[in-house]
């Protein structure tokens, strides 16, 4: 019998990229969010002097990984409690993402709860194992029968960063569900507020979030944003050492297990901050020309306070300005890809050359409002 799975919504796109290419000066594609500036040559030196791999890597990561991944969550998001029980490397983020459904043993009878503006592939995971998807960012809302609640922070599409009593409240009525939860953070090196310069957005891990009680309770990270190594498939996740035990069997008996020249390039990378201050500060003078540029343009930026995108809406329909930017040569996202009460919102994403920000800048001045 074949999957129900959501449709691939990035087809309904091509008819607006198509139109996009076709401007004089050509597309600039500001859809999606993957990084277009080099990894960094420490990491790529790392990855090269770990070439030769003969034999099969660790599946829980070398002890070197775990021990960076537990440095990393003391160090840049306030959780100084883990243990290298606590933390699992996994081949990027959206492949754990997929499966963790699965892995729980949930099926038809059960439901997965999901933002109201949700990264599609939480819906896919639920798909997989013929679960019932709500869609809802108030816990009162969460019904009965609950067995996995997914929760982003900084938000995709939207930017909105979870506060540390949001983050407990969501955590207090997983409990009360008996509900495992979830926290995809892939963008927590990258809030826009001074504070998170000092340290990264709040982590569900936070002892001020879970007061030392870790059960049930997952945070799911991605060097692919702060590092430019999405092509590398480099994640992690940690919290619940039971379940991180219970994972970590699951995986050993799949084979999804990171090549160890990726697991020596990730802990380079997890020890250096430097490469990541600097990205941000790349993207923050993309984010601050472009920002201005849409809003005179005529569009509204709602959250946005962390993450790669913009959230813009014009005040109208979501494929009216999809059309009106790719007639630009700016190709965008709907925000219904995202949920069906986002009918009035675009993304807008920051990965693009600091030349085709400035282009699309010049593009939205000279279209007017």
């Amino acid at each position: 019998m074949a999957l129900s799975l959501p449709d691939w919504p990035w087809d309904a796109l091509e008819p607006y990229a198509a139109r996009a290419k076709a401007h004089p000066e050509g597309v600039i594609d500001l859809s999606v969010g993957s990084p277009v500036d080099p990894t960094p040559a420490l990491i790529r030196d790392s990855l090269s002097a770990a070439t030769d791999a003969h034999s099969y890597p660790l599946t829980a990561g070398t002890p070197a990984l775990r021990e960076a991944i537990v440095e990393w969550f003391g160090r840049r998001r306030g959780v100084d409690d883990l243990g290298v029980a606590n933390v699992l490397p996994t081949i990027g983020s959206k492949e754990f993402i997929a499966g963790l459904a699965l892995w729980l043993g949930l099926g038809p009878d059960d439901t997965v709860v999901q933002p109201s503006l949700a990264y599609p592939t939480y819906a896919v995971g639920a798909a997989l194992v013929g679960a019932t998807v709500v869609s809802s960012d108030d816990p009162a809302d969460w019904p009965e029968g609950t067995r996995l609640i997914w929760i982003n922070s900084p938000g995709n599409p939207n930017g909105r960063v979870l506060s540390v009593d949001e983050l407990a409240a969501a955590v207090a009525r997983a409990r009360e569900l008996g509900a495992v939860i979830a926290s995809d953070e892939c963008y927590a090196e990258l809030g826009w507020s001074d504070e998170f310069d000092r340290v990264a957005t709040p982590s569900i891990l936070d002892p001020r979030v879970i007061a030392g009680d870790r059960s049930s309770v997952l945070c799911v990270y991605s060097l692919s944003k702060q590092s430019n190594l999405a092509g590398y498939r480099a994640g992690f996740v940690a919290g619940c050492s039971t379940l991180i035990g219970q994972l970590l069997t699951v995986r050993k008996h799949l084979g999804t297990l990171p090549p160890a020249p990726i697991q020596a390039a990730m802990v380079t990378a997890l020890g250096d901050d430097h490469h990541v201050r600097a990205q941000k500060a790349l993207y923050r003078a993309r984010r601050d020309r472009l920002r201005p540029a849409l809003e005179a343009a005529g569009f509204r930026i709602d959250d946005s306070e962390g993450g790669l995108y913009l959230w813009a809406t014009a005040g109208g329909d979501a494929w009216a300005a999809v059309d009106r930017l790719a007639g630009l040569g700016i190709l965008v996202v709907p925000g219904t890809f995202y949920g069906a009460e986002t009918s009035q919102h675009v993304r807008v994403a920051l990965t693009a050359t600091d030349a085709a920000i400035d282009s699309a800048v010049d593009r939205l001045a000279a279209s007017g409002n």
